[in-house]
């Protein structure tokens, strides 16, 4: 991986983004054919956010070890220095995507340009939700950081945002954060979440909550952000099954920090500009199993499709993007075939992708991704291909928190001639 110089203004594939899904689809682009590739980011490095996520967890499927996220990010970058052909220009914004599969980038050695791409890959990842989505009232006073910046600030700026904390929504940054900030010997007073059971990964509830003895309140949430200049404390509630304030059931904790981790959302600004269909559920661009978007020659991997819950998968995903990115630039286009739809049934919040191509001129991905709406135990996933059942997978758990991956290709030769392939989840009594 070298600087791209200022005159190639043409490659056989353009990815946009380098954290983890970009960089495994730059490798799998050149496996798919494509001799020269280009990475682009916004950053200065490679690597995303896995370089502020310094605990350890990452790269057990993928590398049979357990990585920090820069090892992990690391380990991915140094694979892609060793491959020739792809080049990368750090340090630069994305600001459209034309018609023509013009890239339109600007920086501050080159100033606006455009790039010609065969085929692109979508890898810019996800953001955080803010305080705006949760519109809880109060001043905007210092203090009220998401756990993402907060994440970044001790592990990469070297600074302690507070003192005192109040972390509202357990997702698995603000449950890692809990630690984070306990280690560095600051007193997390409470994590505040609305559910009736904990957002983020079960290892990470038992890790970062259990072990360290750190306080959450279930079926509650913050109802007021007290203090002008900084935060000097927070109001909370419990809430009904709607989510709504049950009135009378208030406290109030003082503490300096509040943090929210409520949520993350794929970034796609520049998808949706580039008439690219949006799932409503996702947030992500509509994909086929060769992980291609509605827009010809655009493909998609990691997070700015859904948001995963292990940087394994999303390498492995975004690989794929990358290797039929590869070929679509070779060949010039995707050999047409059935198109099926997949259906979220009962119980299910959504699948991805949500079509599947027979056959699949590329190299499919025939792992169906998806969430859960209720908890269950023991779990039945059944496969229904325009109303008949052609198959059932079983799990001995399935939560809203955590994704679940159900492999289909023992299943691709009934779906010839369907149109819609439905998933149905049902809890196994016996």
């Amino acid at each position: 991986m070298v600087q791209a110089g200022n005159k190639k203004d043409s490659y056989d594939v353009i990815i946009i983004g380098a954290g983890p899904a970009g960089l495994a689809a730059a490798l799998g682009a050149t496996e798919g054919g494509a001799e020269k590739v280009l990475i682009i980011d916004r950053d200065t490095y490679a690597g995303g956010i896995l370089n502020q996520c310094i605990h350890p967890g990452f790269g057990i499927k993928r590398f049979r070890e357990e990585l920090t996220g820069p090892e992990y990010a690391n380990a991915y970058a140094d694979m892609v220095k060793k491959q020739v052909g792809i080049e990368y220009l750090f340090d630069t914004f994305v600001y459209a995507i034309e018609k023509d599969r013009q890239v339109v980038v600007s920086n501050s050695a080159e100033g606006i340009r455009a790039i010609q791409a065969k085929a692109i890959v979508l890898a810019m990842g996800c953001r955080e939700a803010s305080r705006g989505s949760v519109s809880i009232p109060g001043y905007r006073p210092a203090g009220i950081f998401t756990a993402g910046t907060a994440q970044r600030l001790i592990n990469i700026e070297g600074l302690m945002p507070g003192k005192e904390v109040v972390i509202l929504g357990s997702g698995d940054i603000g449950l890692i954060m809990a630690r984070r900030f306990t280690i560095e010997g600051a007193r997390v007073k409470a994590v505040v979440e609305m559910l009736s059971n904990p957002g983020g990964l079960s290892k990470n509830v038992v890790q970062c909550i259990e072990d360290f003895d750190i306080p959450m309140q279930l079926s509650k949430t913050v109802t007021f952000i007290d203090g002008k200049e900084r935060v000097c404390g927070v109001k909370t509630a419990s809430v009904d099954k709607k989510g709504k304030p049950i009135p009378g059931t208030g406290e109030y904790i003082e503490c300096d920090t509040l943090l929210l981790s409520i949520g993350l959302i794929p970034e796609n600004e520049l998808s949706r500009a580039a008439g690219i269909d949006i799932d409503p559920v996702t947030g992500g661009p509509i994909i086929d199993n060769m992980m291609h978007t509605s827009r010809d020659g655009i493909f998609a991997g990691g997070n700015a499709v859904h948001v995963y819950d292990l940087v394994d998968h999303v390498s492995k995903d975004s690989h794929i993007a990358g290797v039929n990115a590869g070929e679509y630039a070779r060949k010039g286009n995707i050999e047409s075939g059935e198109v099926i739809r997949l259906e979220a049934g009962q119980d299910i919040r959504h699948v991805v992708p949500q079509k599947i191509r027979i056959p699949s001129a590329g190299s499919p991905n025939n792992i169906i991704s998806l969430r859960v709406n209720r908890y269950f135990k023991k779990t039945k996933f059944t496969l229904a291909a325009d109303g008949k059942k052609i198959g059932a997978l079983q799990r001995p758990y399935a939560v809203p928190t955590e994704m679940l991956r159900l492999d289909i290709t023992n299943y691709l030769n009934d779906l010839p001639g369907k149109k819609v392939l439905r998933i149905d989840a049902e809890e196994v009594l016996s």
